[in-house]
């Protein structure tokens, strides 16, 4: 919402060394001590409020949401478009605040981010691959026919018997 009763100027007025913003909300100079910078604007932390509750958000966190022309706290996002998506390993819902893990435009679980082989869980920095929908750890990729027989090797090493799939 715009305050139409401080003039509209440009967002900045040049004043000698000093450049006054303007706020994206209200329309007015921002003279306080602090602002926000959010949604490629200027905001009075008064004035940056979530579109559901009114909450001021710099009062309640360091992030806000926008969607489909909505200003929106964490929660208010969260209860209107709650979900995320599917996962690809396990077709289950993925709850919008939980961490994900995505590949070539797939989305997982963190826990179902797991080499198909294998099943050894794929973390942040692991090289891996992904042909058919499926990961694969850099020992199991299906191209490594020779790294592969040396992988499964050690893993009857260690008493862990291989499964046809």
């Amino acid at each position: 919402m715009v305050n139409t009763a401080c003039n509209t100027q440009p967002p900045h007025v040049r004043m000698g060394a000093l450049a006054w913003k303007r706020c994206v909300g209200c329309g007015c100079k921002i003279l306080d001590r602090f602002l926000l910078f959010a949604l490629d604007g200027y905001w009075h932390c008064h004035c940056l409020k979530c579109s559901c509750c009114q909450a001021q958000l710099a009062e309640i966190g360091s992030s806000c949401f926008t969607k489909r022309g909505l200003i929106l706290c964490k929660s208010d996002y969260l209860r209107l478009f709650g979900n995320s998506g599917a996962c690809r390993a396990c077709s289950k819902s993925i709850p919008a605040n939980e961490m994900v893990m995505r590949a070539q435009g797939n989305v997982f679980h963190v826990k179902c981010f797991v080499c198909s082989i294998c099943h050894n869980q794929l973390l942040p920095g692991d090289r891996f691959h992904s042909a058919n929908g499926k990961l694969y750890c850099e020992r199991d990729r299906p191209t490594a026919c020779v790294h592969r027989n040396d992988h499964l090797d050690s893993l009857r090493e260690h008493n862990i018997s291989e499964q046809k799939s």
